[in-house]
């Protein structure tokens, strides 16, 4: 175990978070488990506990293996990734998977494994990675914006253009976090006014459109103007029975909660184990609890800011806030929609919800994030050994 420790590198207080909250997400996730074992989707409750635990134990393998990985090395990955990304979600988009009438391909089975994997997931990271690439190569540089479409916002909008059919919260939470990322990375505001314009353009043209060929271009559009008319004006719709089920959850949690395995209402809430996990952690732990788990989030951004101000690198800052932001950004809307401060997304909380291809993801993110941090450590430990053979040699003068 102390090799193990001794072979850790790169910020401490990070590893610390994501394993808390790792091992936090076990009881609710076993939790809320039990709905989905008594309607017979799963053999049993501890069934749910063992594949939780093995996606945990994957994706902190993979944060193991790829934070020792140089992170320079993530530039060129993400050039031969994203073409493959792209083939990927034009697979998942072309298997025609529909609820309702709606196309809902947003998944993808692994040949000879039987694992379903979320492509949209795995091109957002990448996505986010290419970008910082990108604005690195012209830091301080005086770009156009003719420049600038078929290296940057083509990629972007294509990978966009395919996830939007089945997923308009991911869509725009990926566009949301790159423009961010380009105004911190020196973009000129200008331009970036008239891409966020011709991206409102196109979703509303998008919209126009499905609704007019519903048939022709399946989609989930209804579904998502559905869940923005539920929040705003509430209705009986599943959408509204979600939220009421959380806010029954968090309202009978009180200050202490009525505690661990005892909620109620993980056996009415349809995804109690992933979108809605943040009410069944309130219903068994109370605000004290809840208020933990957002205290958690908001000291992992703090060290995500610390990491990246300390970064060597203009790539490494900017692939560090890249690929941090979307983690906390994707925990605030899952903790907002519970609390019906924002309409359902389907977004899960990281690390807590169950799910494979999102722990996943947030691992391989929290993997690069901490090689750029072990980097940091390598430079500040060869400066601080050449101080010593400086002072050695002086010494011996």
């Amino acid at each position: 175990m102390q090799a193990v420790f001794k072979n850790i590198k790169g910020d401490r207080l990070i590893w610390a978070i994501v394993a808390l909250l790792a091992i936090l997400s076990f009881l609710p996730v076993y939790s809320a488990a039990s709905n989905l074992a008594y309607r017979g989707v799963g053999s049993n409750t501890f069934s749910y506990f063992i594949k939780h635990f093995v996606h945990l134990a994957l994706g902190f393998a993979a944060i193991y293996m790829i934070h020792k990985v140089p992170y320079k090395y993530f530039q060129k990955a993400s050039l031969f990734m994203l073409p493959i990304v792209l083939v990927l979600l034009i697979i998942t988009l072309s298997q025609g998977t529909t609820i309702g009438g709606a196309n809902a391909s947003r998944w993808i089975q692994i040949p000879f494994v039987g694992v379903s994997f979320q492509t949209s997931t795995l091109a957002g990271v990448i996505l986010m990675v290419y970008v910082a690439r990108y604005l690195s190569k012209v830091y301080g540089k005086k770009i156009t914006f003719k420049e600038s479409i078929l290296p940057l916002w083509l990629p972007v909008f294509l990978i966009l253009i395919f996830i939007l059919p089945a997923n308009f919260s991911t869509t725009a939470i990926i566009f949301s976090m790159v423009v961010i990322l380009v105004f911190l990375g020196g973009y000129p505001l200008r331009y970036l006014a008239v891409i966020i314009g011709s991206g409102l353009l196109f979703l509303s043209l998008f919209v126009m459109v499905a609704k007019a060929f519903p048939e022709a271009m399946p989609n989930r559009v209804d579904t998502w103007m559905g869940r923005i008319e539920s929040f705003s004006n509430p209705e009986d719709t599943e959408a509204d029975y979600q939220i009421e089920k959380a806010k029954i959850a968090i309202a009978s949690g009180e200050i202490w909660g009525v505690g661990p395995g005892k909620s109620s209402q993980k056996n009415f809430l349809p995804q109690s184990s992933s979108d809605f996990i943040f009410a069944i952690i309130i219903e068994e732990y109370g605000l004290l609890g809840g208020f933990f788990v957002m205290f958690l989030y908001m000291l992992l951004l703090f060290r995500i800011v610390i990491v990246a101000h300390k970064s060597d690198s203009v790539f490494g800052k900017l692939v560090v806030l890249g690929l941090g932001l979307p983690i906390v950004f994707q925990a605030i809307i899952n903790m907002a929609v519970a609390v019906e401060l924002f309409p359902v997304t389907g977004q899960t909380l990281p690390l807590l919800s169950s799910g494979g291809t999102s722990i996943w993801m947030t691992c391989l993110s929290i993997g690069i994030i901490l090689s750029v941090s072990a980097k940091r450590e390598e430079i500040k430990e060869k400066e601080i050994n050449n101080d010593k053979a400086l002072d050695v040699l002086s010494e011996a003068i």
